[in-house]
């Protein structure tokens, strides 16, 4: 698209300084309550700067510095299937270093950053258990087909489906998954609407139905769906743009879902009914002066909607961004390298 027809500025270079303020650590005091999430809030910010064609802007020795960190919450714990990566450091103290005590799990949302952070940054996984990682995600998975996010204590729902199908599709190896089980739990979330919810009998929302998309796609199931499926679900996705993408009826705009609504129709061979001239411009008005996105207009920018922001934007073809491999929310070059790596593992 040309820019000689936009009305709002993009502004890459302070959207680049944005995210390195993030990875560097420099979160405002409202992101304190994030602190055990470190590893996906450097998933936005690594994956934000290589959509912008800027990783190069993290020196060789930064980026080693960042890809030991990742390692450094790996977590392998075969007796407790809990393997996979933790998200911070917070429970890794002087007494347990090196040893697998009780709460030191993985979970399965930073277990997907942090593999696709690796990606990101070019380093081969090789220092991943890979078997331990899928080993553990048998325990996850629960009878209805659902997965939660780690051992105990937690949630189950949509988002975790995706990131073990993700991380399956990553590692090269669905022995984790009853995939069946994962495609039946799916199909019974398409909800009267056509749209998907996190559960059964939930209501639709645009995130999980990206989630659901996504591990269909993954796993090389999306003709499970019939065409009546098919349709609606493409339909209800469509009703979501309205000069920018809401997540639900009849609610606002929201930056992020000009990736998830979007993305899930770029997957479904239906982006291209919504585009227009200036289907862009909520997004740019989102934009902070300092850098990175909002939510909504007026409001303060988050490392989240600042890479789903540029993930939305780069579905547009807008701004010269790199492209976007939806399936694993990924840029087209990273999953290249990716299938790269997996030809050394044959």
């Amino acid at each position: 698209m040309s820019t000689e027809n936009v009305l709002l500025k993009f502004a890459p270079e302070m959207h680049k300084n944005y995210l390195l303020h993030i990875l560097n650590g420099k979160m405002p005091s409202y992101g304190s309550s994030l602190d055990t999430n470190r590893a996906v809030l450097m998933y936005f910010a690594v994956g934000g700067l290589d959509i912008l064609n800027s990783l190069d802007s993290i020196t060789d020795t930064r980026k080693k510095s960042i890809i030991d960190w990742i390692y450094s919450l790996q977590v392998i714990n075969e007796k407790d299937l809990t393997s996979g990566f933790q998200g911070s450091t917070n429970l890794n103290t002087i007494e347990n270093r090196g040893k697998n005590t009780l709460y030191k799990w993985a979970h399965i949302a930073n277990t997907y950053a942090c593999l696709s952070s690796l990606l990101m940054l070019r380093d081969n996984l090789e220092r991943v258990d890979r078997c331990a990682i899928i080993n553990s995600l048998k325990a996850l998975q629960l009878p209805n087909g659902s997965f939660k996010g780690a051992i105990d204590g937690v949630e189950s729902d949509m988002r975790f489906v995706f990131c073990a199908a993700a991380i399956s599709h990553i590692l090269n190896d669905w022995s984790g998954i009853d995939v069946e089980l994962m495609v039946d739990f799916i199909l019974n979330s398409i909800s009267y609407d056509g749209g998907i919810g996190q559960a059964p009998e939930l209501e639709s929302h645009c995130g999980s139905t990206f989630c659901a998309v996504a591990a269909l796609a993954l796993s090389e199931n999306l003709d499970r769906l019939t065409r009546a499926q098919f349709d609606n679900l493409r339909r209800w996705l469509l009703f979501r743009f309205d000069g920018g993408f809401n997540g639900r009826p009849n609610k606002p705009v929201d930056t992020c879902y000009s990736f998830w609504s979007g993305g899930a129709l770029k997957i479904l061979d239906a982006y291209d009914f919504i585009q227009q001239e200036n289907n862009h411009q909520y997004v740019l008005m989102t934009q902070d002066r300092r850098g990175g996105f909002a939510k909504w207009i007026n409001c303060v920018p988050d490392p989240m909607h600042s890479y789903l922001g540029l993930a939305g934007l780069s579905l547009m073809d807008f701004g010269g961004l790199n492209e976007m491999f939806c399936e694993l929310n990924i840029t087209k070059r990273t999953n290249e390298f990716l299938e790269e790596v997996q030809k050394t593992w044959m």
